[in-house]
């Protein structure tokens, strides 16, 4: 009996040394895996804004197939889901998006026309709000 009492008094716990190894080993697990995962969130909020522009450019050249201009930069993308009541009117509008999107960061995407890149722009000002930005604070635009 002497023989199990202390195989059961050795397993009883673990000790504080093997906890704070154990702790170590997941803090620097972390450290090496977040900012991995982090940046591929960015990424992806990124390449969701460029699928998102590009799809906003498709209903802006159907509407101006249809219409033959596109929408005044005060009727803006607006135009693409409700008709304009802002002149000039369209002849043939017809609902080009079900509803405009946000862009990833919960903006409105900008719409210029007459653009500075192109005869149009369609563009979010990216993660920070603002204009201009380097990185991931860089505008994402049609131009791209």
């Amino acid at each position: 009996m002497r023989v199990f009492s202390a195989q059961r008094s050795l397993s009883r716990g673990f000790t504080l040394i093997e906890l704070l190894v154990v702790l170590t080993i997941i803090g620097v697990l972390a450290a090496l895996v977040v900012p991995n995962v982090l940046s591929r969130t960015d990424e992806a909020r990124v390449t969701a804004a460029r699928n998102d522009i590009a799809q906003l450019m498709q209903s802006l050249k159907m509407y101006k197939l249809d219409n033959l201009r596109y929408p005044t930069a005060e009727q803006g993308l607006q135009a693409l889901v409700q008709k304009p009541t802002s002149g000039p009117a369209p002849k043939n509008w017809r609902p080009y998006v079900d509803k405009l999107p946000n862009d990833p960061w919960g903006n409105p995407y900008q719409f210029a026309n007459p653009g500075l890149k192109g005869e149009v722009d369609v563009f979010s000002l990216g993660a920070d709000g603002q204009p201009g930005g380097e990185e991931l604070n860089a505008d994402i635009g049609s131009w791209q």
